[in-house]
């Protein structure tokens, strides 16, 4: 898979872009704050539907609009070369809307799985190093990438999570103590049926996917790394025993007491090693960088072997890394359909990846024939 051109429209610092891209490397270069990230990010909120820097859309659309338009031509392969328009509108103050080939799509979740991306960052790091919720945002992406209709899943488990818990808030003040009512057991019980359904295909997704990846975080790992150590990643569920709907109500009284849903998907945690030790709090910078990237290239190697090639994007990686594992991970992706890359420093980028080059100056985007093809 890859991607043949995109456009912007009032997205971050870019009144308007057309950018032609090519199959294998395209180097984004130029000075920091000129605008190299913000074309990646579009790309990758093309198909994930979030930004890998700002929680919120607001910051996407360009100061003084009112909505931001991002559209790409996905061909499908090298070999396959049809090709699809993808194209999401952002409105911060209304709903967002998405189209595939021009035609309008009743949800803009449906438009996820027709581009794919693997995205690199300095942020991974967070992986190994942050709290479990980075974990848990990791899991689920590959589960989605791997099966859109989870996006769906993960919603809804999100909104019957929201309502119980601002129920469980509610009974503990309320109650205070006194044992509920029929009709407050009725309603709890309702929402906990529906919580374990969600929670229960979901986790069934993150464990499948973690097993699918674990040989592949393995590989990617050892060829990452300068020094050979086998590396593990185990799900942790955040109850007991074989059921969550049997687990919620076991631990109502302490739910109650919180005013907190203390089970599920939520909660849970994947534990990361590095030989014998934990990653987190033992593994040092270099051994943390490579088990973020061995995480992320083993998305990469399973989505290219259920499907297609994802885009691979490498935003400002090269500065974080140090000679040999610059060379290993350009090594290691070096047969990607496509690789979009930015980086400050030209002589950051190995060799190997030296394919497209785009300069971006103050948000103007020339290519190496000088033709201007994008503008702020």
């Amino acid at each position: 898979m890859f991607v043949s051109r995109l456009q912007l429209s009032n997205f971050r610092n870019y009144a308007q872009a057309s950018v032609a891209l090519a199959p294998g490397a395209n180097v984004f270069a130029g000075a920091n704050g000129q605008g190299k990230t913000n074309l990646v990010e579009a790309l990758a909120y093309l198909a994930t539907l979030g930004s890998h820097r700002v929680a919120v859309d607001a910051p996407l659309v360009k100061l003084g609009e009112d909505q931001a338009i991002v559209r790409a031509d996905v061909v499908r392969s090298l070999t396959d070369e049809r090709t699809l328009l993808v194209e999401v509108e952002i409105n911060p103050h209304a709903a967002n809307r998405a189209r595939l080939n021009k035609v309008p799509q009743r949800r803009v979740r449906d438009i996820i799985g027709a581009l794919q991306v693997v995205v690199f960052t300095p942020e991974d790091l967070e992986l190994v190093k942050g709290d479990p919720a980075a974990r848990r945002d990791y899991i689920d992406w590959v589960v989605i990438s791997r099966w859109p209709r989870m996006a769906g899943v993960k919603a809804d488990y999100e909104r019957v999570l929201k309502q119980r818990n601002a129920l469980l808030k509610q009974l503990a003040l309320n109650t205070n103590g006194r044992s509920l009512g029929a009709e407050d057991v009725y309603t709890l019980d309702v929402w906990d049926e529906q919580l374990a359904a969600y929670g229960t295909e979901l986790t069934s997704a993150r464990l499948d996917t973690l097993e699918a990846l674990a040989p592949h975080i393995q590989q990617a790992y050892a060829d990452i790394a300068p020094a050979d150590s086998r590396t593990s990643a185990v799900y942790s569920k955040s109850w007991t025993g074989d059921g969550l709907l049997e687990a919620l109500q076991g631990m109502r009284p302490q739910e109650l007491r919180r005013g907190l849903t203390l089970a599920g998907p939520h909660r849970d945690e994947i534990d990361l090693r590095i030989g014998e030790f934990p990653a987190k709090g033992f593994a040092s910078h270099g051994e943390s960088w490579s088990l973020a990237l061995a995480l992320k290239l083993a998305v990469f190697q399973l989505l290219r072997a259920e499907a297609v090639d994802p885009v691979l994007i490498l935003d400002d990686v090269f500065a974080e890394l140090d000679v040999t594992r610059r060379t290993r991970l350009a090594a290691a992706i070096a047969d990607a359909e496509q690789v979009l890359i930015t980086a400050a420093v030209d002589d950051d980028v190995p060799e190997a990846l030296h394919g497209k080059r785009l300069r971006v100056v103050a948000g103007v985007v020339t290519s190496e024939d000088g033709e201007t093809v994008g503008e702020p």
